[in-house]
């Protein structure tokens, strides 16, 4: 990280521990300053999130759950369905084209 008066959402995100999400929903409840620069660039100064972090009004959500190997079988399934079906699709299609007379 750069060692600039101002940060960006992410970098926020990093100092506090939170997704950058809840870091633009500090913003929108008005507990958080942000800052337009060039009104593109949304920026905070580091002063104020280093105070947040250090005031302890805001709870870091890196907390982590155990994903175990069924878990993550279950995602792979549910996210890449598509492709599975694909490529079962073709290789039916190939096994037809190269084994059937």
């Amino acid at each position: 990280m750069s060692q600039s008066p101002y940060v960006t959402v992410r970098e926020a995100a990093q100092i506090l521990g939170l997704p950058e999400g809840k870091v633009m929903g500090l913003v929108e409840e008005k507990r958080l300053m942000a800052y337009r620069i060039a009104d593109q660039y949304l920026r905070f100064k580091r002063s104020d999130i280093l105070a947040m972090r250090d005031s302890g009004n805001v709870v870091s959500e890196t907390v982590k759950f155990p994903y175990s190997p069924r878990e993550r079988l279950s995602d792979f399934i549910v996210y890449n369905d598509f492709y599975i079906l694909a490529a079962l699709v073709i290789l039916v299609l190939l096994g037809i084209v190269f084994f059937l007379p």
